[in-house]
C-alpha cells in the first residue's frame, strides 16, 4: 500500500479492546509511533451506530500517523452502512476483525468465530469491498480450530482485492497460548497480490527481526508486547537501521505508567478514583511482566489511587534498566522463544 514504510518493514500497533484507545495512542507516539494506529473495534450490528468514544480515535487524532477503523460483526447490511458512514470521517482505510478470539464474540460467529464459515467470511468481504473504493485491510488468525484451515481462508482473500493482511500466527482456540507460526504467514507472502503484515509474540528486537526474516512479511503488528514496551517502535525502527535503540530504565517505566494514568484520567467524563485504579489494572498487568513478583502483587491489590502510585514509585523510581522480555509460559505472553530459535 502507499504508506508502507518505503526502506523497512512497517510497524503498527495492534487493536485491543479497552486499552488502545484514544489516550493510549498519545502516549504510545510520544514514545515512538507505529507507522500507523488501529482503532479498537466496533461493534457492527443491526441499527448500530459508531460508538462515539472510539470515534474520538480518529477525529481527535494527534498522533500524526494515520488511523484506520476496525469493524467487528457478521450482519452485512449493518457492516456496509457502517464502513459507509466511518468512510465520512478522516480515516486511513477500513479493516475488518476476523481474528477477535474472545468467546462472548466467537459465539455471536463475529471476529475469530467467522473463520468457522469461509462462505460467509467470502460474502462479507465481496459487500465490504463493492462500498470502500479506498484502503480496505482485514485482520485474521490462521483458523479457528487448526491451521489446515489456513490455505481455503487464503483462496478467499485473494479474490476480492483487499489492499493488506494483518495475520495473527495462532488459530483461534490457540488465542495466546502457543508459539505462532510463520510458516502460515509466509505462505500468505508467497500466495496473496497484496502485503502481510506478521502479528502474535513480537515483544523485543529479536522476535521481530526473526519474525520477519521468516516469513518475508511487509511488516509488524506489535499488541502486548507494546503495552509492556511502549519504546518497541522505536527500538525495531533503529535496529532496522543499524541504529543503536532506546534502553529504558524502571524511572522511564514509572513515567509511562503515570502518564497513561493522567492521559486515561483527563478522558473519563465521570471519573470515579477507585475505578480509574481498576481500569488502570487491564493495562498494568502487562506491564508488570517479568518485574518484582511483588510489585505484581501490590498492583493486582491495589484500591486507591495512593495505593496505585505507591507500589509503582516503590518499584520503579531508580536507573535500572528494563528486562528484555517477560517470562515465556504465562497467560499473557507464551511461546515468543520459538521465534528466535
Amino acid at each position: 500500500m502507499d504508506f508502507l514504510a518505503p526502506d523497512r518493514p512497517s510497524l503498527v500497533l495492534a487493536p485491543m479492546q479497552d486499552v488502545t484507545d484514544l489516550p493510549f495512542m498519545r502516549v504510545i507516539a510520544r514514545r515512538g509511533a507505529p507507522d500507523w494506529f488501529v482503532t479498537e473495534y466496533f461493534r457492527v450490528y443491526p441499527d448500530s451506530r459508531p460508538d462515539p468514544y472510539i470515534l474520538r480515535s480518529i477525529t481527535e487524532n494527534q498522533t500524526d500517523r494515520p488511523v484506520f477503523a476496525q469493524m467487528i460483526g457478521r450482519d452485512i447490511p449493518a457492516l456496509v452502512k457502517t464502513a459507509i458512514e466511518l468512510q465520512r470521517h478522516p480515516v486511513a482505510g477500513i479493516d475488518l476483525n476476523l481474528g477477535c478470539p474472545a468467546p462472548v464474540v466467537c459465539r455471536k460467529d463475529a471476529g475469530g468465530g467467522l473463520l468457522r464459515s469461509p462462505e460467509t467470511v467470502d460474502a462479507i468481504l465481496g459487500a465490504l469491498r463493492e462500498v470502500i473504493p479506498g484502503r480496505f485491510t482485514v485482520k485474521t488468525r490462521i483458523g479457528y480450530h487448526d491451521e489446515s484451515e489456513f490455505p481455503r481462508l487464503l483462496e478467499v482473500f485473494s479474490k476480492h482485492a483487499i489492499d493488506l493482511l494483518t495475520i495473527h500466527g495462532r488459530t483461534v482456540e490457540e488465542r495466546y497460548q502457543t508459539p505462532v507460526h510463520p510458516d502460515c504467514v509466509k505462505l500468505a507472502v508467497e500466495t496473496l497480490p497484496c502485503p502481510v503484515i506478521a502479528n502474535g509474540n513480537v515483544v523485543n528486537i529479536p522476535t521481530g527481526l526473526s519474525y520477519i526474516q521468516k516469513t518475508g512479511a511487509a511488516g509488524l503488528m506489535v499488541g502486548r508486547g507494546a503495552i509492556r514496551n511502549p519504546w518497541i517502535f522505536a527500538q525495531l525502527k533503529a535496529a532496522f537501521a543499524g541504529e543503536t535503540p532506546p534502553a529504558p530504565t524502571r524511572r522511564d517505566l514509572l513515567e509511562y505508567a503515570m502518564e497513561l494514568y493522567a492521559e486515561l484520567a483527563k478522558e473519563t467524563k465521570r471519573f470515579n478514583e477507585l475505578a480509574h485504579v481498576q481500569r488502570m489494572k487491564k493495562t498494568m498487568v502487562y506491564i508488570t511482566q517479568g518485574l518484582d513478583q511483588d510489585f505484581h502483587h501490590r498492583i493486582c491489590r491495589a484500591k486507591t489511587p495512593d495505593d496505585f502510585e505507591s507500589a509503582c514509585r516503590d518499584h520503579l523510581d531508580r536507573d535500572e534498566a528494563l528486562p528484555d522480555t517477560p517470562p515465556d509460559d504465562t497467560r499473557l505472553f507464551c511461546g515468543f522463544g520459538e521465534l528466535v530459535k
